[in-house]
């Protein structure tokens, strides 16, 4: 079982910045890929950003390609996203997803999930 607790999220200026983490249980975190979505109000949940189990490859929706940066640090079993030049269309709750299935790229089903942190962007 994989347990998955987001936080960092809260209210920010359009072209602030926020940094969210997310805190992993287990011990085989190194051993696959973890990943980023959000869902907006009255939207679809969406992709945001991946990276996989050693961290040397990322991935990342065009929406947010540039300003935001997906990390993770195996020793403390936490992954991070970064980011940066914020705008009102990134308010969404935003979900920590874990794929055991695979090492490189989470996939549309990941089989865990964070309960969210709420990122609200003024304008």
């Amino acid at each position: 079982q994989v347990q998955l607790v987001e936080s960092g999220g809260g209210l920010v200026q359009a072209g602030g910045s926020l940094r969210l983490s997310c805190a992993a249980s287990g011990r085989t975190f190194s051993s696959y890929a973890m990943g980023w979505f959000r869902q907006a109000p009255g939207k679809e949940r969406e992709f945001v950003a991946s990276i996989s189990s050693s961290g040397r490859s990322t991935y990342y929706a065009d929406s947010v390609k540039g300003r935001f940066t997906i990390s993770r640090d195996n020793a403390k079993n936490t992954v991070y996203l970064q980011m940066n030049s914020l705008k009102p269309e990134d308010t969404a709750v935003y979900y920590c997803a874990a794929d055991t299935s695979t090492r490189l790229r989470v996939g549309v089903k990941p089989d865990y999930w964070g309960q969210g942190t709420q990122v609200t962007v003024s304008s």
